[in-house]
């Protein structure tokens, strides 16, 4: 029987347009494609072939320690095939890799079938546009490749701070200064902090983790810089509501009050699996911070903001449903699909029943 070699493995991986690797102990090792987890007909792997992969692609500065940790974040690069996020953790004292295939090439806009309209978000001069959705809504894809149109269409400094850093940019039109938590700077807050004395006019943040990073973001924005992170969130209310929650009781009316100034539009994205197609569409909620979303955030009226979301075509917003229905309106996915997916099924419904009048087609 072949001896597991990881390098192979993850090359026949992104051969197979998998996004995900799973490797545990007392199983063969499994691939997410298209959402789905799929098991493959390897060996199953033992602690002593996934202790030897391991040390294998860790980077040289962990190689004598990693075994004896518990969860470790690190990228690896097999040159000419992929990047990868690599996560090491244990289960029930056995070592085990969540891998995350990070392609070399970063998609436009128009490539992922995102709306046109987040070319005129990212023009803002400042304040923060959030990225949410679950975990593998394709977040990371997306603000790179809004990082990535200002990379090429303007002349500005893009620091990004990541843990670990995912998509490598070569300055275009833009110099782009790319800082990794834990290597080139402390935490997510530090980095925010000192990007501030590094002439920025663009901040990526990898993420919000906690509330020290998002006040250092929220501080940013403040100064006239155009921040762009992601939150797990799945729509533009509880996106709001879990920034604000991250803070004291006492703090949030002013934090309300920060937020609604420095917002610009968050986009919640899902990626919805068409049997027929074979392969995942993004479906997107899209909230523009306009005056009247100012004050309902102000007011805490989140309610108010779903009613504002239905009404497609205002100040160019769209509901996740209107991004559901234009879905399968260019037969990408079935109702039922849609249905599966939407946040409000009674009022998809509505809309294929005609009610829904369309907003700006972007499946083309």
């Amino acid at each position: 029987m072949e001896e597991f070699n990881i390098i192979k493995f993850l090359k026949s991986a992104v051969s197979a347009k998998a996004s995900d690797e799973h490797l545990q102990v007392g199983y063969a090792p499994f691939i997410r494609k298209n959402g789905f987890i799929l098991r493959t007909n390897l060996p199953v792997l033992t602690k002593e072939i996934l202790d030897k992969a391991v040390l294998e692609i860790a980077p040289p500065s962990l190689r004598d320690t990693i075994l004896t940790k518990c969860d470790v974040d690190f990228m690896y690069e097999i040159h000419g095939v992929s990047r990868f996020r690599v996560n090491y953790n244990r289960q029930m004292d056995n070592p085990g890799l969540v891998i995350r295939n990070i392609p070399y090439n970063i998609p436009a806009l128009k490539e992922l079938q995102l709306p046109d309209m987040l070319e005129s978000v990212i023009n803002h001069p400042n304040g923060i546009i959030l990225i949410t959705g679950p975990t593998g809504s394709g977040k990371s894809t997306t603000i790179a490749s809004l990082v990535n149109h200002i990379n090429l269409n303007t002349a500005k400094h893009i620091i990004t701070i990541e843990d670990p850093i995912e998509y490598v940019f070569g300055s275009k039109k833009s110099i782009i200064s790319q800082r990794q938590v834990g290597i080139d700077t402390a935490s997510f807050s530090d980095g925010i902090k000192y990007a501030l004395r590094q002439d920025p006019d663009v901040i990526f943040i990898g993420e919000i983790r906690d509330k020290e990073t998002m006040a250092a973001a929220l501080k940013a924005s403040e100064t006239g810089h155009l921040v762009l992170t992601t939150l797990h969130t799945n729509d533009a209310v509880q996106t709001i509501n879990r920034i604000v929650n991250m803070f004291e009781e006492a703090n949030r009316p002013i934090i309300r009050k920060q937020l609604a100034e420095v917002l610009r539009a968050t986009v919640a994205q899902k990626l919805i699996y068409s049997d027929t197609n074979k392969k995942r569409f993004p479906a997107c909620e899209i909230m523009v911070v306009t005056s009247t979303i100012k004050d309902y955030i102000n007011k805490d009226n989140l309610d108010e903001i779903y009613n504002l979301l239905k009404d497609n075509n205002v100040d160019d917003m769209i509901s996740l449903n209107s991004s559901l229905a234009e879905l399968v309106s260019y037969k990408l996915i079935s109702e039922e699909e849609a249905l599966e997916n939407s946040n409000d099924p009674p009022e998809l419904e509505k809309l294929f029943r005609g009610v829904y009048q369309g907003t700006k087609a972007y499946y083309e």
